[in-house]
């Protein structure tokens, strides 16, 4: 009798084969059986001709914190999520000394929009090097699996002390070495790999830029050196080359990308998106790509499947109006949401507000864009449409109502109590649609990450990738392009976890761990953000929920069950390379 069978289930498998009708059988937390399964089991789930996927494997998450208080590790989790990376962009909280407890919040805060009176409480801190991390890690359980990053932020504070926060400073050469040192001990006790930011939008909460910014040659190639000597392990960073406009940089960066890879002789993957500034910059990545490639190297671009966007509310962190000092006044006043949004509901508050904005200038982009890119901020309906028209913009809607646009926002943002979500696409929508993130997605060397799970907790909310992964592009956006349901499926579970080192899941086959999704694709979509209080200290966060997702399972444990978490958590710690089933 088998564990368990999910019969009558429409399988992508994983490898991008074209679908097929068929059972799965598992027994002891590995899949036995795929196709027509005889026998019984102790439970049976009736797929009824729902999709059945490998569980989905995303390589770009932050629950470098999360993990000490929560088991569920939403919003991956929710989302078909059974294995994670964590420690990316080269931010996390090991190693480190017990003096630096307080930076390493305030620079996560910064640059993972985290909020520190949360991490202030629940991180339990009970490691100092990156080891023991991994070892606090595994005396925890999971609904999903986990891996970890070596941060270079960290690692670098850890050797450095207070120079390693600085991006001027330069290493000595015995620092150098204890970094690759530390490194090479890091990969040794599971780590899957090192991490590293070279970003001017990484900045701790005071605004500092991150220590590793312009890290040198020598550092990170001593580094890198240490990868091939362990001879395990991956590269994964974040650089302004796509962000910039000026040649020059972009080729630096790149040829640096290239050397790292050629140190390390190991795989190596990098943040590839479209900006504003330079929309076309990631087709000369891409051509930069093909040409590492041709010369032996595993050299790949993390993509996302929609635009990188905030979202604004009265209730969360962000909004247009929280620069004025009215509203910087009566955020810090208001004990709690509900008292910030009463007073935001005054006519005299509000009358303050908008004269405060009209007075003021921003020269900064980003800000300027926040505060006054009402041509790009757009209601958050249900389900969520992520590629909005401009015609249904705030700007367009206020200027249709004859409204002064900004006092129509506030009042668009007081609807549902002050609740209402803006959603304003920032990165990959450049054009005003996602056919450039179909061409990313597309590519010959590309991987499906960027979800930033576990972070931007009041900001972004993108840890829903893998559903918009599926739900969006199997069916096209609104220029028509699609890419094929199994190209997808593959695309989030047996390509993200060859790039990790897992091999022993991703593909539903005898023998490859029983991670699984039972999905109704017809019913697969995302509500708009929900503003939740679960974090330690009564933290703010947003969640999204989606919709669609019939079972998950881990380890041949459902997990969830049309999006309810059952209580189980079978998951773990994951330390360094899984061997491929031999079957």
């Amino acid at each position: 009798m088998h564990d368990l069978i999910i019969r009558n289930g429409v399988i992508a498998d994983g490898t991008g084969a074209a679908s097929f009708a068929g059972d799965v059988a598992i027994d002891g937390g590995v899949i036995v059986a795929v196709g027509k399964v005889d026998g019984a089991a102790r439970r049976t789930i009736d797929a009824g001709g729902a999709l059945v996927t490998p569980g989905f494997v995303d390589i770009h998450t932050h629950y470098d914190g999360q993990v000490s208080w929560d088991q569920v590790l939403a919003p991956s989790s929710i989302n078909g999520v059974t294995s994670a990376a964590m420690g990316n962009c080269g931010v996390g909280f090991a190693p480190a000394h017990v003096d630096k407890h307080d930076w390493l919040i305030q620079l996560l805060e910064g640059v993972e929009d985290i909020p520190g009176t949360a991490l202030a409480e629940g991180l339990t801190w009970d490691w100092e090097s990156f080891p023991d991390y991994l070892d606090a890690i595994g005396r925890r359980s999971y609904a999903i699996d986990l891996g970890a990053h070596m941060p270079h932020a960290a690692l670098r504070t850890y050797v450095m002390g207070e120079r390693g926060a600085d991006h001027l400073e330069a290493p000595t050469e015995a620092e150098i070495e204890r970094m690759a040192r530390l490194t090479g001990e890091s990969l040794e006790a599971g780590a899957l790999g090192f991490s590293t930011s070279r970003t001017h939008a990484h900045r701790s909460r005071d605004g500092a830029n991150i220590g590793t910014l312009t890290a040198g040659e020598p550092e990170l190639l001593a580094i890198a050196a240490s990868l091939r000597k362990a001879g395990k392990g991956v590269i994964q960073l974040i650089s302004d080359a796509y962000l910039t406009a000026d040649d020059d940089f972009a080729r630096a960066e790149l040829s640096l990308i290239r050397r790292m890879a050629e140190t390390s002789g190991r795989k190596l993957s990098f943040t590839v998106q479209q900006s504003d500034d330079s929309p076309d910059r990631w087709k000369h990545i891409y051509a930069e790509l093909d040409a590492m490639t041709a010369d032996g190297l595993d050299v790949k671009a993390q993509v996302a499947p929609r635009a990188i966007g905030a979202i604004l509310s009265f209730s969360s962190t962000t909004n247009p109006f929280l620069a004025t000092p009215t509203y910087r006044r009566i955020a810090a006043e208001s004990p709690t949401i509900e008292a910030r949004l009463a007073r935001l509901a005054d006519p005299e508050a509000r009358a303050a507000i908008l004269k405060e904005h009209a007075g003021v200038r921003y020269e900064d982009g980003f800000i300027a864009i926040l505060t006054r890119g009402f041509t790009r901020m757009f209601r958050m309906n249900d389900p969520v449409d992520y590629e909005p028209d401009a015609s249904q913009s705030i700007a367009a809607q206020a200027e249709r109502a004859g409204a002064e646009v900004a006092a129509f926002t506030y009042d668009v943002m007081m609807e549902e109590g002050g609740r209402r979500l803006l959603y304003m696409p920032l990165i990959n929508y450049a054009h005003g649609n996602l056919d450039a993130v179909h061409g990313m997605m597309t590519g010959a060397h590309t991987l499906y990450g960027l979800s930033d799970g576990g972070a931007h907790c009041g900001t972004i909310c993108d840890g829903s990738f893998p559903t918009t992964t599926i739900a969006l592009w199997s069916k096209g956006n609104k220029s028509g392009r699609s890419i094929p349901l199994e190209t997808l499926v593959h695309g989030y579970t047996q390509r993200n976890a060859r790039q990790v080192g897992w091999l022993d899941r991703g593909v539903i086959a005898p023998g490859y761990l029983a991670d699984l999704n039972v999905i109704d694709p017809q019913r697969l979509n995302l509500g708009p953000p929900e503003i939740v209080q679960d974090l330690p200290a009564g933290g703010t966060r947003l969640l999204q929920p989606a919709r669609g997702y019939l079972w998950t399972v881990k380890s041949g444990v459902p997990t969830f069950e049309n999006g309810a978490w059952t209580g189980q958590t079978p998951g773990g710690l994951l330390r360094g390379d899984r061997p491929q089933p031999q079957h």
